[in-house]
């Protein structure tokens, strides 16, 4: 099982790319870096205590990605370790923007950045998918780990 660490603000995310992650020039296929955001994203609530289908159960409400703003900086390749670093940038009434990086953790301990992003997330009714206020308990969730 995968383990995060957090240090200073950031949840980090170890992925190991899987040959079924790349595309025929043995390169990962652009939109599996989507993936492996969500992931983190998914793991940092985790993280903090937060799981998604009591979120629903219990407050009737989901995330959904509103916008993603990617930027690509080199490739990742099959059996790369990747870390996938996510931190909250922005909190709103009914959404978050999230700032995450995916790195190439090489063997001598550098980091080399692959993409990064800045991804907003919104809170929507699970029913109805309007826009509704992310539950109090979350956002003081969140301002306790800031």
């Amino acid at each position: 099982m995968n383990e995060g660490s957090y240090t200073e603000g950031i949840f980090s995310w170890p992925v190991r790319v899987y040959y079924e992650d790349t595309d025929f020039a043995g390169v990962v296929y652009y939109a599996n870096y989507l993936k492996f955001m969500e992931r983190s994203r998914t793991e940092y609530l985790r993280f903090l205590g937060v799981e998604q289908g009591t979120l629903r159960a219990e407050n009737n409400c989901i995330f959904v990605v509103r916008q993603a703003l990617v930027d690509f900086h080199q490739a990742a390749r099959f059996n790369d370790a990747l870390s996938v670093q996510t931190s909250v940038k922005l909190k709103r009434k009914a959404s978050i923007l999230f700032h995450q990086r995916i790195e190439k953790v090489e063997e001598e301990g550098k980091k080399l950045l692959i993409c990064s992003a800045d991804v907003t997330i919104a809170c929507v009714d699970a029913g109805t998918f309007r826009p509704m206020r992310i539950p109090r308990f979350l956002l003081e969730v969140f301002e306790r780990d800031s």
